[in-house]
């Protein structure tokens, strides 16, 4: 029974099976994210992360809790950041069912700054992840996000800066047999988000905003709030 019901939660997630979760689209769910990052003194080297709370709904359902930390490093005159690092899932259903899955993940990827005429700063980010989720064989992933942020008030995102803050990822799977009875299609998810910013201090930002993730199996909305932060 265990193992049945951690097929229908992974099917959620874009994994094909013979069993589908009945996720109602049409609730609002939401992220509340804290982001961070800091080279270390006099070095190349640095750490980088995000910690996650994502809910099915507005905060008592939990989607997912996650937490993924990364060691850093920028070549000198490179105009990328390489990033090495783990991170730690604990996946709930949606609804009452109290089922949790947990998922380690190592991940590797490079940041690549960008910046168009005088406002529009983008950041193409590509990542390579390595998966272990419970009861299931290790697979891997790619992803590809776009992020372009536009300062509307000021020439760049400093304090007081009001911006617009958007973004779009795709998800491939690599490994599609996950276990013998068990695969997963090609295609996993698409993130599409538009949002606002307020620089709160230089190092320092506050965002809100929308974001629609889209499987094979169902499409939902999702608000988002994040913290930016460098030191």
């Amino acid at each position: 029974m265990k193992r049945l019901i951690l097929l229908i939660l992974l099917s959620a997630y874009g994994l094909s099976s013979s069993a589908q979760t009945a996720i109602d689209e049409d609730q609002l769910g939401a992220w509340y994210m804290y982001f961070f990052n800091t080279k270390f003194k006099d070095s190349q080297f640095g750490i980088q992360g995000d910690y996650q709370y994502r809910s099915w709904n507005l905060g008592s359902d939990k989607e997912q809790l996650l937490l993924r930390t990364g060691l850093t490093f920028t070549p000198k005159n490179a105009g990328i950041t390489f990033t090495m690092g783990y991170a730690f899932i604990s996946s709930g259903g949606f609804g009452e069912d109290n089922i949790n899955i947990i998922e380690n993940r190592i991940y590797q990827e490079a940041l690549i700054p960008q910046k168009l005429g005088g406002r529009f700063y983008l950041t193409h980010r590509f990542r390579y992840e390595q998966r272990w989720i419970e009861d299931l064989d290790m697979r891997t992933r790619y992803r590809y996000n776009l992020f372009i942020n536009v300062p509307l008030n000021k020439p760049s995102l400093e304090k007081k800066a009001v911006y617009l803050a958007l973004y779009n990822e795709i998800f491939i799977n690599g490994e599609r047999e996950v276990d013998a009875n068990t695969s997963v299609p090609f295609f996993d998810r698409n993130r599409t988000y538009l949002g606002l910013g307020y620089g709160l201090r230089d190092n320092l930002r506050l965002q809100s905003g929308w974001m629609k993730q889209t499987t094979n199996n169902w499409a939902k909305g999702q608000l988002q709030f994040s913290l930016h932060h460098t030191f």
